[in-house]
């Protein structure tokens, strides 16, 4: 309450951090991002800011249409042979890098070489392929050891890690490394020059760039650029990015919370939208290389307590439509979703139950080393709610504050928790990013070949090769929905619920795109 109370206030107060000079007449988009821009690389780092980052740099060979169905991008077209075994894309004429270099299939080659290592729809690909090779600058040939229908799913996935097209100097780096060069082939250059951390980071329009024909859609279809510039300012206070956006100062806020909607929606001059109808998955995930959490009846007590209302109210608040909960690992009202293995969620909550069970799981009273958000409100939220229920059942809980930018960071560290380790982070997928095993990186059981975590599980491994050899969709709900119940059993991950982002920029931004932050087709009178 005092946060809205100060809105008005804050909104009449000139904001002197956005008081930046411009070139006269110059078009910039100024956008407030969901956190800061910790790490810079798609490849290393499954955050979403970095994605959208990477989209304005760099460019794709498929992209996904509204309906999520990959369309050529980069490529031409493509022509599949021998039974599906072959399949043959051939590169638009014309591409380029920043750096005036013309993209080559080499390039691509190395570049979705180095994706498939940190992707688990990459490394699937990457198993069932005999040989990737450029056969001339604008040819890329794989030869599968068996048929693989989802290919140009793989090449336009939008969830991170995506599949970007990189010089081949950068994406022969060690996929474990990040580059330290930022050369795309996409519609915006990145100034580095102008980076400022924490605060600031700029794009510019790159001339040499060439739209393709058709309609845009999410990240299909021409991608063309009627801004000079777009600026990225940092702003952890949302009732300072909230007056930011009423007075003009900036454009487009990604991620305004939902006690701060009422005003922005009172307000003409700003639109308020949800640009992406499969919403978001919260998860809480747990280290499995080390105490406490790679105890599996540990994991599973604490199931028990988990009231996934309690998540999402206090993530998203009380207004109608915002979130569902009794949601498992996929989202609700989608192929995959089902009720298999819930009841470990919406059986009646009893923390003193829990409390028993966490006794007997053989917890030693280790410390909990939660990861906090503090400049994501979302994340903060599950992280505050989380510490409280778990000290309520007898956990130890270090709850360590930071920014987002620097939890990305520290969730690579496979060290124990009490050598800068950790043992739980919160966060959010995408609804696209969680929609079947295949993409679902909350499922994989594959070891520290996986997501951060590093969950270790032959039965789910098994049942998401299952899936992508099912022959049809009853046979693949059938499958995903028996992957469920073993989620529920081996807990690599604890589900929180689905809920629903909104997007407010200004009226003066038009045709803004709709599914992740895009910056090209948006306009600015």
């Amino acid at each position: 309450m005092y946060r809205r109370t100060l809105l008005g206030a804050a909104a009449a107060a000139p904001l002197a951090r956005f008081a930046i000079a411009q070139p006269a007449n110059s078009r910039v988009l100024r956008f407030i991002p969901q956190s800061d821009l910790g790490i810079l690389d798609p490849i290393i780092s499954t955050a979403y800011v970095t994605r959208n980052h990477a989209f304005l740099i760099w460019d794709t060979l498929y992209g996904m249409d509204a309906d999520l169905k990959p369309q050529p991008q980069m490529v031409e077209g493509h022509r599949v042979e021998d039974d599906g075994k072959r399949w043959t894309l051939t590169l638009r004429p014309g591409l380029k890098f920043h750096d005036g270099e013309p993209v080559r299939a080499q390039d691509c080659v190395a570049s979705i070489k180095r994706w498939q290592r940190r992707d688990p729809l990459g490394q699937e690909l990457a198993a069932r392929t005999d040989e990737l090779v450029a056969t001339d600058d604008r040819t890329i040939v794989f030869r599968l050891k068996k048929p693989f229908a989802l290919l140009p799913d793989a090449l336009g996935k939008i969830g991170s890690p995506v599949p970007f097209m990189m010089p081949e100097r950068l994406a022969n780096t060690d996929p474990y490394r990040a580059i330290t060069e930022f050369i795309g082939s996409g519609p915006f250059r990145f100034k580095t020059d102008e980076r400022v951390q924490g605060s600031r980071f700029v794009y510019e329009r790159f001339d040499g760039y060439v739209p393709r024909e058709g309609t845009p859609a999410w990240t299909s279809g021409p991608k063309r650029v009627f801004v000079d510039r777009v600026e990225w300012r940092v702003t952890p206070d949302s009732a300072t990015a909230a007056a930011a956006l009423q007075s003009g100062e900036v454009d487009w806020w990604e991620n305004p919370p939902n006690d701060l909607l009422p005003p922005l929606r009172r307000n003409r001059d700003i639109v308020v939208d949800k640009p992406d109808p499969t919403g978001l998955l919260g998860f809480g995930r747990f280290n499995h290389l080390h105490p406490p959490f790679n105890n599996q009846k540990l994991r599973q007590a604490l199931l028990g307590a988990i009231n996934q209302a309690d998540f999402m109210t206090a993530a998203w608040g009380s207004e109608q439509g915002a979130w569902v909960d009794k949601v498992g690992f996929f989202p609700s009202g989608t192929p995959f979703a089902s009720d298999a293995g819930l009841s470990a969620l919406t059986s009646p909550r009893d923390l003193e139950r829990v409390k028993r069970e966490v006794a007997a799981s053989g917890y030693k009273g280790e410390p909990v080393v939660l990861l906090g958000a503090t400049d994501f409100p979302i994340i903060n939220a599950l992280c505050l709610v989380a510490a409280d229920v778990f000290k309520q059942v007898g956990l130890n809980v270090d709850y360590v504050s930071s920014d987002w930018g620097t939890v990305v960071q520290r969730r690579n560290n496979r060290e124990p928790p009490e050598k800068g380790g950790w043992s739980i982070f919160f966060t959010y997928w995408a609804g696209s990013d969680t929609l079947n095993p295949g993409v679902n990186q909350t499922l994989r059981g594959n070891g520290t070949n996986g997501w951060f975590g590093w969950a270790n599980s032959e039965r789910l491994e098994a049942k998401r090769a299952e899936w992508f050899d099912a022959p049809d969709l009853a046979a693949q709900q059938r499958v995903a929905r028996e992957q469920q119940a073993i989620a529920f059993e081996d807990v690599p991950t604890l589900p929180l619920g689905q809920s629903f982002t909104t997007t407010a920029y200004r009226r003066t931004l038009t045709d803004v795109p709709k599914g992740p932050a895009l910056f090209w087709n948006a306009r600015k009178a």
